[in-house]
């Protein structure tokens, strides 16, 4: 008979849950274990705390010398190029230098960080810097100071990768959760779809919509569990890259795709490029939907959602 086998892990900093459907317990967890070893070794691939590291590497070398790197790299920094250009520039890797020099939302900042200085720091974030060479599989930040790192996309990866390697090992059902990313196939043991709560920004504990997805992956950014207030204002975790200033307005923002990692890429932009702008990007972009939740509590959805 099947059922579900799930198992919390602590990852890449963050809560996953892996979720297998099958007959049979011992089988369900070596594929999970073997999730977790994918998990691992991506979390290994992208850190910037370690020196061991490839991005640790190219980022030493900042308009230094170009670095060369696996081509799993390689390809992971060229397709958030890629979403780069599709979002603007609201998406941007090279975001690395800013976030935590300026802003640390555990909750005993007081006071804003100097505007001056965020001014100064921005000049080194830009995407268009970060240069790809396919012939020597080299990667080469062209400003010194300039950094990369994959908190906007690495756990999406990390998702759809585990997602695909427990594919290739013959489960037909399944969830990667890595901390409200998810990556979903197939059915629940009992063969209805999973669904997914769209959390209730006034109270994450209880969703006011729920979606039938599968085969779909789904990514929440939102500020109702991460953010400061400072002289009564709420500043939310999620930074605009081209400010360097959290973003105000929105409580929430969900996107639905078939792939975990442009889902994970594409919430930060869309918190960020205001509702019109990223309703109208994400409307002109096939299979991929979103749900925002402004500051009034107000549901704007992308053209082909449909809530329950």
């Amino acid at each position: 008979m099947l059922r579900e086998f799930k198992r919390p892990q602590k990852l890449m900093g963050n809560a996953f849950e892996i979720t297998v459907v099958s007959n049979d317990e011992n089988s369900a967890n070596q594929h999970i274990d073997a999730a977790i070893e994918e998990i691992r070794r991506i979390e290994k691939l992208l850190t910037t705390f370690s020196d061991e590291s490839q991005t640790h590497l190219i980022n030493r070398n900042a308009g230094i010398h170009p670095v060369k790197v696996d081509w799993e790299i390689f390809n992971l920094i060229e397709r958030s190029l890629i979403i780069s250009r599709i979002t603007d520039g609201y998406f941007d890797i090279s975001y690395g230098g800013i976030d935590k020099r300026f802003w640390n939302f555990d909750r005993e900042m007081k006071e804003l960080p100097n505007l001056e200085l965020i001014k100064d720091h921005l000049k080194l974030v830009n995407y268009q810097n970060i240069i790809l060479d396919r012939n020597s599989q080299t990667v080469f930040l062209k400003e010194k100071g300039m950094r990369i790192g994959f908190g906007g996309i690495g756990k999406g990866y990390a998702a759809e990768m585990a997602k695909q390697m427990l594919q290739k090992r013959g489960v037909n059902s399944g969830i990667v959760n890595a901390s409200g990313d998810l990556a979903t196939w197939g059915n629940q043991a009992n063969g209805k779809p999973w669904t997914v709560g769209i959390a209730d920004p006034e109270n994450a504990k209880r969703p006011f919509s729920y979606m039938n997805i599968t085969d779909m992956a789904v990514a929440t950014s939102g500020n109702y569990e991460k953010f400061v207030v400072i002289n009564g204002k709420k500043y939310s975790h999620t930074i605009n890259p081209k400010t360097g200033m959290p973003v105000l307005g929105l409580k929430s923002v969900t996107i639905f795709c078939s792939n975990a990692e442009i889902a994970d890429a594409m919430a930060t932009p869309v918190s960020i490029m205001g509702i019109n702008a990223a309703l109208n990007m994400i409307n002109q972009i096939n299979h991929l939907e979103c749900i925002i939740i402004d500051d009034q509590n107000k549901i704007y959805s992308s053209q082909n959602i449909n809530l329950k």
